[in-house]
């Protein structure tokens, strides 16, 4: 999936070296700040998360456009529940990142209710507008407006999932009852891209081992209304050039991208036995 380079527009961002470092590694996602007083975009193939949320006209349009690339694509239309969960997936992982990677790499952790985040998709920008976000004591960006100081690193990690969990009980409102599955699947669906996005980003910051410990931590399996673990193992038979295992997970849900392709199921999906993983990494060299 492509997603955004950075521009911001507030120096004194608490998050912008961070935005600005998922630039740096992951050119097909950019991240643009809008100040206090500013208006989030609009037009354009903008579309605010909140808009998402209220599940009408704007998530008609968006999910169109996902169901448009599978006939696409794939030669054939997708189930509307299909569709709906790939729009999702599509919002969710890049969206989820706004929250871990300032936490991952500067310890702070914006909160981003709907309101505050727009999503252009064919161009893969972000816009956001932090207000308030977590950081320990010792962090110097404790002293700047919106600082909301927390004792430890525990109580950082909870931050993070609180202000995960704000936005997307908002975005499950209007994506649920497209999607028709309950609510411990939606919400294990939101605690796979929390995972899988960041793993994918520590990996090409050169920190995927850090990153995999921290998002045990961080997803243990026992947070709620998160459902699952990071879960990651070894994955045997899978030694790379330097002889090191690599690293797979299962994930709590399913894409249904089976659906359309039996055959091709996600490299983390529980369908995907392990001699087809090791298979497709060892191609993929």
């Amino acid at each position: 999936m492509a997603v955004p380079t950075l521009l911001t527009s507030a120096p004194a961002s608490p998050v912008a070296a961070s935005y600005a470092r998922l630039g740096e590694v992951f050119s097909g996602l950019r991240v643009d700040e809008r100040g206090r007083d500013e208006r989030m975009p609009c037009g354009t193939g903008w579309v605010g998360a909140d808009e998402l949320g209220a599940g009408g006209a704007a998530l008609d349009a968006f999910l169109a456009w996902d169901e448009t690339q599978v006939r696409r694509d794939y030669g054939r239309s997708a189930r509307p529940d299909v569709v709906a969960s790939f729009g999702l997936h599509r919002y969710a992982w890049p969206a989820c990142l706004l929250v871990t990677l300032p936490w991952f790499l500067h310890r702070r952790v914006p909160r981003l209710p709907a309101r505050n985040v727009a999503f252009q998709r064919a161009l893969g920008r972000l816009a956001v507008k932090v207000e308030e976000f977590a950081c320990l004591p010792d962090d110097p960006a404790a002293t700047l407006p919106g600082a909301r100081v927390v004792p430890d690193e525990e109580a950082l990690r909870a931050e993070v999932r609180a202000s995960l969990g704000e936005h997307f009980e908002e975005l499950l409102a209007g994506f649920g009852p497209r999607m028709r599955r309950g609510r411990r699947a939606l919400w294990g669906m939101v605690t796979d891209e929390i995972v899988e996005g960041l793993w994918y980003i520590g990996e090409l910051l050169g920190e995927e081992g850090r990153a995999m410990a921290e998002l045990e931590l961080l997803m243990p399996g026992t947070a709620k209304p998160y459902v699952g673990a990071a879960g990651f193992r070894e994955l045997e038979g899978s030694a790379d050039a330097c002889g090191a295992s690599r690293s797979t997970r299962d994930r709590a849900t399913c894409c249904f991208f089976y659906t359309l392709r039996p055959e091709d199921t996600c490299l983390t999906c529980p369908r995907t036995a392990d001699p087809e993983r090791v298979r497709r990494l060892a191609a993929a060299g």
